[in-house]
């Protein structure tokens, strides 16, 4: 088989442009996400510390550690599953883990709930850059493939950005109203809403997710 046979057998291999970028925006949504659920609560250092009673360094912990413990052990497991299953499902899987896990926090009574609630976080989170990548790389053609990759990690600065703002508006809004009664639940107060209404979009992104076309494996 001549190279430039072979070249243009590879080239059918890969999706159209169009479907490829559906799965791009996806996947860059769900990374701007998940920087917005990890960052959230640096915002949130005042009430948090005036409702647990908790010193710096508790809040320190989870602001860090509580998250990267998971989020770096997790990754490898998350990994070699993305290797042998569908990484679309993993992806999904993935955003609605750390999605409910991000409204979790909201529910946390106390410190030791919320800590292990920032594990879970990080933990959803590992399962994101594995299956993203290989899907990125399986879905473009190398002359494309350098611009699907700088988009998909401004995810970072969109996401970091964008927990300030939308985290101040949303502490904003519910300071306003006050704390809010719910059945069942109990007190919800502004800074636990605001971690409730910022993981409820990652349910329905992780729905758009399973609607992608995933690429075939390239050798």
């Amino acid at each position: 088989m001549s190279e430039q046979t072979y070249d243009t057998r590879r080239e059918t291999d890969y999706p159209d442009l169009g479907v490829a970028s559906y799965a791009l925006v996806l996947l860059f949504l769900a990374y701007v996400l998940s920087f917005i659920d990890r960052q959230i609560l640096s915002l949130l250092v005042g009430p948090i510390r005036a409702q647990f009673g908790i010193t710096d360094f508790q809040y320190s912990l989870l602001q860090g550690a509580a998250f990267a413990l998971l989020y770096t052990f997790a990754g490898l497991p998350l990994g070699r599953l993305a290797d042998r299953l569908s990484r679309k499902w993993v992806v999904a899987a993935s955003v609605t883990f750390w999605s409910l896990a991000t409204m979790t926090c909201g529910l946390a009574k106390n410190f030791t709930q919320l800590f292990a609630a920032r594990m879970a976080v990080g933990a959803g989170e590992a399962g994101l850059a594995p299956p993203a990548y290989s899907i990125i790389t399986d879905s473009f053609r190398p002359r494309h493939f350098g611009y699907a990759m700088a988009f998909y990690k401004s995810a970072v600065k969109v996401g970091g950005a964008l927990a300030l703002i939308l985290g101040g508006v949303l502490i904003d809004f519910y300071t306003k109203m006050g704390a809010i009664e719910l059945p069942i639940i109990g007190t919800i107060h502004p800074w636990q809403a605001t971690l409730m209404t910022v993981g409820f979009p990652g349910l329905l992104l992780a729905m758009l997710i399973s609607t992608m076309v995933e690429p075939s494996r390239k050798d």
